[in-house]
């Protein structure tokens, strides 16, 4: 519910369909507490093909599980709050306003206690790009520091903010 309030409330201030943010926040960890087993096999279900990387962070695998879940079991057609909950994990390139609303308030929710997330709640009141880049880094660090597999989403939704703040800044390329 808190993931879901925060999402609503960035919605609000940052263009996105409130009552869509509100729903993908509540179901965006639907299967998250499904079990490893129980994810892969709703993937699976789904006729989901994961990449190599997916395959190999099970981490992954409840956004994945998720989309399946609520496509299927709960009938969830539209397609912007099946790309939130699918993305709020890895971030990708091309996300709309409500695919980083749903991201960030997952990290910012009244329940988070991990050191930054002040400066990250400050940030989400500034810019939503600055606040997506200080996410990103830090799960790019932790990723990092714990030795996993970073999916080249992430990558992409990086590069692509910090391309188009410097294509912003040059006037164009």
């Amino acid at each position: 519910m808190n993931v879901a309030s925060e999402a609503k409330r960035l919605a609000i201030k940052y263009g996105a369909d409130p009552a869509k943010a509100y729903t993908a926040g509540i179901l965006h960890d639907v299967m998250k507490d499904a079990g490893k087993e129980a994810q892969f096999a709703a993937i699976k279900a789904a006729g989901i093909d994961l990449t190599p990387v997916e395959r190999l962070e099970p981490k992954l695998w409840h956004a994945i599980a998720g989309v399946a879940f609520i496509k299927d079991v709960l009938g969830v057609g539209d397609e912007e709050i099946v790309s939130a909950v699918r993305f709020h994990t890895t971030a990708r390139g091309g996300m709309t306003v409500l695919d980083k609303c749903l991201y960030i308030a997952d990290f910012i929710s009244a329940d988070r206690t991990y050191d930054g997330v002040e400066e990250m709640r400050a940030l989400a009141e500034i810019s939503l790009e600055k606040v997506m880049l200080t996410g990103i880094q830090y799960c790019v660090e932790e990723i990092i520091t714990t030795g996993r597999l970073m999916h080249t989403d992430m990558i992409d939704a990086y590069n692509e903010i910090l391309l188009n703040k410097k294509i912003n800044l040059k006037g164009g390329i």
